[in-house]
């Protein structure tokens, strides 16, 4: 982490000029700049969106640091907003210009990773859980377990996500579920599963499209995924999967929205995260990526009873089961590198 802030402090000052005024440049996930709902905001705001995308939260700091000046909005996870805060990429945000604010789950403002020194940082946007699923057809006795991703049985047909969150998986496979504060052993402990499982990988999926193709071909029949997204992509296909949290629990996550320090878009950028609060933007990304929404009031407004239902947008206990992403402070450097050996292997 201190080579990534040595860096970012040269870059920062390198960095390209930002586009014209007039639009919000975006570096975010898929489905979150999507134009079944994006359209409509360019056309009331006059504000073009301009979006690229990434697949995992360890491209956002590169990709800044590479030119900073090129996005005004960034999304990534609770567990990679602080850091965003400790390069000093992003700035406090004007909360009093998103009128959706007060109605954002309590349990997410009060995440310690979004603030600092009291004032926001980042605004919530949505939320799920990273869970596991498997092909219909494929199985029948249906996997209830994360060891099921270690099954002989289905070598070649296994994927994970090509992201440092494969060692949280793999500890909880080992017993271990302090996933976020794991010990230089349980570290070792839960690479040495991930190596020994490599030979049952088909590929390391990058991103939800990926995925999606691999299941379609046949080529992967039991994965993680991010709940709610490749399988309704898989739905449309008529590829029948089923998600399921396994008895070892599931992670959760929540993806915040970011302004890039000193953006000269700033009009554009806060018209944009006023639409991603309001029913428009939290319907949108619902009804897109089928995750959940930060701002019930909305949701409820523009959802139908079963998907609200679906959603868990009523039941604050389901939430407070997932094991919410935590930034790894120090320990960032041992994950990720942990992860990479494993892919060199």
């Amino acid at each position: 982490m201190k080579k990534i802030i040595a860096a970012a402090s040269c870059l920062t000052m390198l960095s390209t000029p930002a586009l014209a005024a007039g639009s919000v440049n975006v570096l975010t996930w898929e489905g979150y700049a999507d134009p079944s709902f994006i359209g409509k905001f360019e056309e009331e705001s006059g504000c073009k969106v301009n979006a690229t995308y990434v697949g995992s939260n360890d491209d956002f700091a590169p990709k800044l640091m590479s030119g900073g000046g090129v996005y005004d909005l960034i999304t990534p996870s609770i567990d990679t907003t602080a850091l965003m805060i400790d390069l000093g990429f992003v700035e406090p945000l004007e909360t009093d210009k998103i009128a959706g604010w007060k109605n954002i789950y309590p349990k997410f403002l009060g995440l310690d990773g979004i603030q600092r020194d009291g004032d926001y940082y980042g605004m919530p946007y949505s939320w799920g859980a990273i869970v596991l699923m498997y092909r219909d057809d494929a199985f029948q006795t249906p996997p209830t377990s994360i060891a099921d991703l270690w099954n002989k049985d289905l070598a070649g047909k296994v994927s994970l996500w090509d992201d440092k969150s494969s060692i949280y998986v793999a500890a909880r496979r080992n017993g271990d579920m302090n996933i976020y504060t794991l010990s230089d052993e349980q570290i070792a402990k839960a690479r040495e599963a991930l190596v020994e499982q490599k030979p049952l990988v088909r590929k390391y999926w990058a991103t939800a499209g990926e995925l999606v193709d691999l299941y379609k071909a046949g080529e992967v029949v039991i994965s993680n995924s991010w709940a709610g997204y490749q399988s309704s992509l898989l739905a449309k296909e008529g590829i029948k999967v089923t998600e399921f949290v396994p008895k070892e629990g599931a992670e959760g996550w929540m993806d915040s929205w970011m302004v890039v320090k000193d953006t000269p878009n700033k009009e554009c950028a806060y018209k944009f995260l006023d639409m991603q609060l309001s029913e428009l933007g939290q319907c949108g990304v619902a009804n897109v990526n089928g995750y959940s929404a930060v701002n019930p009031v909305a949701a409820k407004n523009c959802m139908s009873p079963e998907q609200f239902k679906a959603l868990h947008q009523d039941d604050p206990a389901y939430i407070d089961s997932l094991m919410i992403w935590t930034a790894l402070g120090d320990r960032f450097e041992a994950y990720t590198n942990a992860w990479n050996s494993v892919k060199a292997q």
